[in-house]
């Protein structure tokens, strides 16, 4: 089998101290699938500047590869300004225009649609044709698993062909902020009712994932059979949740991926997304079986 692929935005969190960690939803959702102990790689592009250079290194520091990372000539390597309110909750400012917004479609990338395990892929980077184009080309020719994880971010991107990518995926999650615009969008008057999150799973059909913070998530199987789980949110000192929605799909996708239930899965990437809150940066290391052990009771 081959390796879980993210694909999309690669860039540096730029922090109001000026320190920066590497970042972008695919490949924060990489880095936690690899630490996790499976095979991940994050398909994106980074400019021929110092910045895109860094970055190479650091995706090969953390023990990644960094063979689908390709290289623009004309735009630089993305950055995002992140600022912290006072209880760890982050606001972006997004650059734009940078190189990941020009993924294209090489050769090497028909080999590796066709043996990923996994495709994770989101909205913020389809931000722009270019890209838009070459992760439906690969999300579209990938027969395997599709997760689709809604990255909304205030300013950037989320209309437009967002309802085209649920047709591909078999998973989609959303936190509770997306999911209400997402369903006050396929309302006619958007004031007639509360959202329903049920309307959604009957909408397309697919297993939804609902995150909501520190109070938990709900997750809703596949229809017609499909069973709803909640598992509630477990305490934690907040630092930073930076990345901590992509830790939690990154748990998720590798505990279903090595057999365990859905409320398992759930229950253990509500632990360890609360563990990543707990540290500065949306990449830091976390023991696996620690997490185990708080979730299950024991390790392995």
């Amino acid at each position: 089998m081959g390796p879980i692929v993210g694909i999309g935005e690669l860039l540096w969190d730029v922090y109001p101290d000026g320190r920066k960690v590497a970042g972008g939803a695919p490949f924060n959702f990489a880095f936690h699938c690899h630490q996790l102990g499976h095979e991940a790689v994050i398909v994106s592009r980074v400019g021929n500047d110092e910045l895109g250079r860094e970055l190479r290194e650091e995706v090969k520091r953390v023990g990644m590869s960094d063979e689908y990372i390709q290289t623009d000539e004309e735009h630089a390597t993305g950055t995002v300004r992140v600022t912290l309110s006072d209880n760890g909750q982050p606001s972006y400012r997004i650059v734009d225009n940078v190189a990941w917004d020009y993924l294209t479609w090489l050769p090497k990338l028909t080999l590796l649609q066709e043996f990923a395990k996994v495709v994770v892929f989101g909205t913020l980077a389809q931000r722009h044709f270019g890209s838009e184009e070459t992760i439906f080309r690969f999300v579209s020719g990938h027969l395997g698993w599709k997760v689709l994880d809604i990255n909304h971010r205030e300013t950037n991107y989320f209309g437009g062909s967002c309802r085209a990518n649920y047709q591909y995926c078999d998973w989609f999650k959303v936190n509770e902020v997306e999911l209400v615009q997402l369903i006050l969008g396929y309302r006619r008057d958007p004031s007639s009712a509360a959202p329903d999150i049920r309307e959604l799973h009957y909408l397309f059909g697919k297993t939804l994932i609902v995150t909501n913070g520190r109070k938990g998530c709900e997750v809703f199987d596949r229809l017609p059979d499909g069973e709803t789980c909640v598992e509630y949110g477990v305490p934690a000192n907040v630092i930073d949740t930076v990345g901590a929605g992509d830790a939690f799909t990154a748990a998720m996708v590798v505990m279903h991926l090595e057999g365990r239930p859905l409320r398992e899965c759930a229950r253990f990437a509500n632990h360890y997304a609360a563990r990543v809150c707990e540290h500065r940066g949306a990449t830091p290391k976390i023991d696996r079986r620690e997490v185990e052990l708080a979730a299950f009771g024991k390790s392995g």
